[in-house]
C-alpha cells in the first residue's frame, strides 16, 4: 500500500513478475472489454495468467499479503465489467496448461478449469462419451461453468461432475466430492472464494464408435441456440428465472423488447438478453437493467434479480 492507503499496483505487478516463471504473464491496466462476451467495461489494474499451479499459488499468496482484491476471469461470459474497470488482481487460467482433457480407463474424464466448453464437447464426442452435449454453445470454460453451475437444454454442469479440485485464497489445494459441495441454481458456494483447478466428469455412458451420433446431437443443440438467442454481443441471460416462471416471458409481457439505453438494447429475439448494439457502455447496461426491473415490477409485480455478475462490484449498490 502507498502512504495514502491505496495499492501500489506497479510495485505489486513487479513483485508478481519476479515470483513467477517466464511462461506466466503479468500485465498492468489490461483491457477487459475484449475479454468479455458483452464487449463493455474498463481495465484490470493487474491481470495475471499463471502457467502452473505453483505460479497460481504464488499469485494468490502475494495478493493476499498485499491486501488487495482478487477476482477470477474465465472466458468473460455472464459478467458485466464496470466502465472504470476493477481495482483488483484479475486471474485468468488462459494458459494451455489449464486446458487438459484426460480420459480415464473407467470412462470418466479429468478436465482442466481453463478448457473451453466447446472444446470439451468436441473432445468428448471423439472419445465416444455421451452426456456433455448440452454444454455446447455456452461461451465459457470449465471453471466458470463450475462456479455458476452453468446450464442449458435441460442439463446442468453439476449433473456430470464427480469431484472438483480447488485452491483456496491461501494457496491450499483440496478435492471436494460433488456431495460435499453446496450447489444450486446458477451458484456453487465453495467456488465463491476457492478457485477451481480441475474436475472429474462422468459421462452418461461410454459409446465407442458413436461419435457421429453425438456430433449430430451437438449440432442440433447449436441450431436451437442460434434460432432462439441473439447473435449480437451479450453476457447471456441477464436475469434469473423467478420460481415457476421465465424472466424472458415477463420482460416480453411488459413490452420491453427493443427497449434501448445508449448502445444497450433488450434483444427482440429473446427478451432476457441485453445486447451491445455497438458502442454500449457498462453504464448503459446498468441503466437498462434498472429500467427493465422497474417496468416488470410495475406491470407484473415480480422483482427480477440479475443473473449476470457485476464484476468486482455489487448489484445492490446499483439497483
Amino acid at each position: 500500500m502507498s502512504a495514502e492507503g491505496t495499492p501500489d499496483w506497479d510495485r505489486l505487478a513487479e513483485a508478481l513478475r519476479a515470483a513467477l516463471a517466464p511462461e506466466s504473464a503479468v500485465r498492468r491496466e489490461e483491457a477487459l472489454a475484449t475479454r468479455t462476451t458483452l464487449r463493455v467495461g474498463g481495465a484490470a489494474r493487474i491481470l495475471a495468467e499463471p502457467a502452473s499451479e505453483a505460479d497460481l499459488a504464488a499469485v494468490v499468496r502475494r495478493v493476499a499479503a498485499a491486501g488487495v482484491p482478487m477476482i477470477m476471469l474465465g472466458r468473460g461470459s455472464n459478467l458485466l465489467v464496470p466502465d472504470a474497470g476493477v481495482d483488483a488482481v484479475v486471474i485468468s487460467l488462459g494458459h494451455p496448461a489449464w486446458q487438459r482433457f484426460l480420459p480415464e480407463a473407467d470412462g470418466r474424464v479429468r478436465v482442466g478449469a481453463g478448457l473451453r466448453l466447446k472444446n470439451l464437447c468436441g473432445l468428448a464426442s471423439k472419445a465416444g462419451l455421451v452426456g456433455f452435449e448440452f454444454l455446447e454453445g455456452i461461451p465459457g470454460n470449465v471453471g466458470g461453468a463450475l462456479r455458476m453451475n452453468a446450464g442449458a437444454m435441460g442439463g446442468w454442469m453439476f449433473d456430470v461432475v464427480e469431484e472438483v479440485r480447488v485452491m483456496s485464497r491461501e494457496g491450499e489445494v483440496r478435492t471436494y466430492r460433488k456431495d460435499e459441495m453446496n450447489v444450486d441454481y446458477r451458484h456453487c458456494a465453495e467456488l465463491e472464494t476457492a478457485i477451481a483447478l480441475e474436475a472429474v466428469l462422468r459421462p452418461a455412458r461410454v459409446a465407442p464408435g458413436e461419435d457421429e451420433a453425438i456430433r449430430r446431437q451437438i449440432d442440433a443443440y447449436r441450431d436451437k441456440r442460434h434460432q432462439s438467442q441473439p447473435r449480437e454481443p451479450s453476457a447471456g441471460c441477464m436475469f434469473k428465472n423467478p420460481p415457476g416462471d421465465s424472466a424472458g416471458r415477463l420482460i416480453d409481457a411488459a413490452g420491453l423488447k427493443g427497449e434501448r439505453v445508449g448502445g444497450a438494447e433488450v434483444a427482440t429475439v429473446h427478451a432476457n438478453f441485453i445486447i451491445n448494439r455497438g458502442g454500449a457502455t457498462s453504464a448503459d447496461v446498468i441503466a437498462l437493467v434498472r429500467r427493465v426491473r422497474e417496468r416488470v415490477q410495475q406491470v407484473k409485480g415480480v422483482t427480477l434479480e440479475p443473473e449476470v455478475l457485476l464484476y468486482g462490484g455489487d448489484w445492490r449498490e446499483e439497483l
